[in-house]
């Protein structure tokens, strides 16, 4: 079952973070960021050359592949902000780390020509199992086509059966789930379809 969500017009599947880019210039719209949410939310502004680091950082609870280029100051942030440990990485080749990757503390997807060195090394980096492959019937760009926590994933409208077993075998989808919260939502996603 996938779900379409809109936000101003544009098609979103990208998790929320707790770090707000240089796109927020004034005090008062931070200040607004942290009256709307709840007091364990931290929303730390930072000013990085490179723009949209949701391309450009990828993280679980533990740790955080960034883009090689971030500036050292950003990686102490987020490594403070977040809590994680920061590597700087590629993903087959790719600089975009946000983008060609999703992991949770259960497993992650990585873009299709990540070889199997890569996974291995990764894998150990991350202590999850990794997979390669691809979202929206084969689109390598993964974040742009999923979002995935520990116990449910939101996959775009186009992706495959294949696509969505794979994603629900590296990410352990079926194991431990919380039922009750997942029973909850598939009710509300399926009222909202009918």
């Amino acid at each position: 079952m996938t779900q379409e969500t809109r936000m101003g017009f544009c098609y979103l599947i990208q998790p929320l973070t707790k770090i707000c880019s240089q796109s927020i210039k004034e005090p008062k719209e931070l200040q607004h960021l942290r009256n709307c949410l709840p007091d364990q939310v931290v929303v730390q502004r930072i000013d990085e050359r490179l723009s949209a680091l949701g391309n450009c950082v990828a993280c679980n609870d533990h740790v955080a592949l960034t883009h090689p280029d971030l500036d050292k100051e950003t990686e102490e942030l987020i490594a403070d902000v977040l809590g994680v440990e920061v590597f700087r990485q590629t993903i087959a080749g790719n600089i975009l780390v946000g983008s060609y990757c999703t992991f949770s503390n259960r497993g992650g997807l990585l873009h299709p020509h990540t070889s199997i060195e890569d996974l291995d090394e990764l894998s150990t980096l991350l202590q999850v199992p990794l997979v390669a492959g691809t979202v929206n019937r084969g689109s390598e760009v993964i974040a742009a086509g999923m979002t995935v926590n520990d116990w449910t994933a939101f996959c775009g409208s186009d992706t495959t059966a294949t696509e969505l077993s794979v994603i629900e075998s590296v990410f352990k989808l079926r194991e431990g789930q919380p039922t009750a919260i997942v029973d909850d939502m598939r009710k509300s996603l399926i009222d909202s379809y009918v």
